[in-house]
């Protein structure tokens, strides 16, 4: 029974690919390989980010990291944590364990919802295409924009979440 429970949505998605399947075969069959071209998509980022999680657990010690990012970080915790997720590569779901590391190694919370919204927006090679093709203008406003943006929704849900809520899951990244 926990089991099932476990992995309720994986067995209600299959549920639902087969019945889709059933009911029109060539629909199925697409929904299928775009699951699977998904999965395999997966597959080749999560180990380099669990590799790379990995050596930032064991070579940066916690210290290292509550010092620069930490609750008494200031204007350079921003500055470090917009900076490694403009230049973070892949997709967003891989920031979601980077940003588990953080906290456990006592990043601030704000500085994690920083690296979060600075990796799914201000991705340098994005802002490059935008200058070359949209002009500056158009780049550097975005960019302001959202550095802006993150920021300050950074800082309000960090006033708005209650301590503990924050500890639960700081809590909760310690035991992964």
């Amino acid at each position: 029974m926990v089991l099932i429970k476990k992995y309720r949505f994986a067995i209600i998605s299959m549920t639902g690919m087969i019945l889709l399947s059933v009911i029109n075969l060539e629909l199925g069959k697409k929904a299928l390989s775009i699951t699977g071209s998904s999965l395999m998509e997966m597959l080749t980022i999560i180990p380099p980010v669990f590799i790379l999680l990995g050596l930032l657990d064991v070579w940066i010690p916690r210290e290292v990291m509550m010092k620069y990012l930490g609750e008494h970080s200031g204007v350079g915790g921003i500055v470090i944590s917009i900076i490694l997720g403009s230049a973070a590569a892949g997709p967003l779901y891989g920031a979601f364990p980077i940003a588990a590391i953080f906290m456990k190694k006592g990043v601030k919370f704000s500085n994690i919802l920083i690296f979060i919204g600075a990796w799914s927006t201000t991705k340098i090679p994005m802002f490059m295409f935008e200058l070359s093709s949209l002009g500056p203008r158009f780049a550097v406003t975005r960019m302001v924009v959202d550095l802006i943006g993150i920021i300050v929704m950074a800082y309000i849900l960090d006033t708005v979440t209650p301590k503990e809520t924050k500890e639960k899951i700081r809590r909760e990244a310690e035991a992964l």
